[in-house]
């Protein structure tokens, strides 16, 4: 593959993981939303969605490998490929999260209105943070992706008050803890989206600078 074609298909690739990511951060406001209004046929398509992200997942692998086996590349284009491939792994995770809180949101009925405390805040952090994570991939923002790794942080406190909120709640009423326990999965999935944010912008780091960042966390 010549250079010229080698640059233009790093190009594509990596504005295909955007656009996967760009999907993937709807797909997860959209399942809050649903959460929010009961809405049980957004969240039936929300879920079955998400198929469309696995297989987006695949073919950019499929390409960022036939690139590899193509080109030979430097080292700091291999280092771009594998955080690509990195990279759409956190995003279709992303999917699987807004996918689980859509399946939360089925398992919850028609049960409008519904009281979420403090999932909305946590969803527009973990939002945030994902936005802020396909910027600094987009633009090799490294201090953007620093900035992300340790906003981290804060939507674990947040999730902490869900946690805190929730057990009071099911000592002050048990008729409430099967209800309060699907709001602690939200929580759940939503301080995931965060990890993967914060995985993304370790890649971004890792791409610009060829530092690994380890911030001894766990996104599974």
């Amino acid at each position: 593959m010549p250079r010229e074609a080698f640059d233009a298909e790093l190009l594509a690739i990596s504005a295909d993981v955007l656009r996967l990511g760009r999907h993937v951060r709807r797909a997860t406001d959209e399942s809050m939303e649903a959460l929010r209004d009961a809405d049980l046929a957004r969240a039936r398509a929300l879920v079955e969605g998400e198929r469309s992200v696995h297989r987006e997942r695949w073919l950019l692998e499929e390409r960022a490998v036939a690139a590899v086996a193509m080109q030979a590349p430097v080292a700091g284009d291999l280092r771009r490929l594998t955080s690509a491939l990195s990279v759409v792994g956190e995003l279709e995770r992303i999917g699987d999260h807004a996918a689980g809180i859509a399946q939360v949101n089925l398992l919850l009925g028609a049960t409008p209105p519904r009281r979420l405390g403090f999932l909305p805040s946590m969803a527009d952090r973990a939002l945030a943070m994902l936005d802020d994570a396909l910027e600094a991939f987009e633009h090799d923002d490294v201090p953007r992706a620093e900035h992300v790794c340790h906003a981290d942080d804060d939507l674990d406190r947040l999730q902490d008050r869900v946690y805190q909120d929730a057990f009071s709640a099911m000592v002050a009423d048990p008729s409430q803890v099967q209800r309060l326990t699907y709001s602690l999965w939200v929580a759940h999935n939503l301080e995931r989206v965060g990890d993967r944010c914060t995985n993304i912008c370790e890649r971004v780091i890792y791409t610009v600078t060829g530092r690994l960042a380890d911030t001894s966390r766990s996104a599974y």
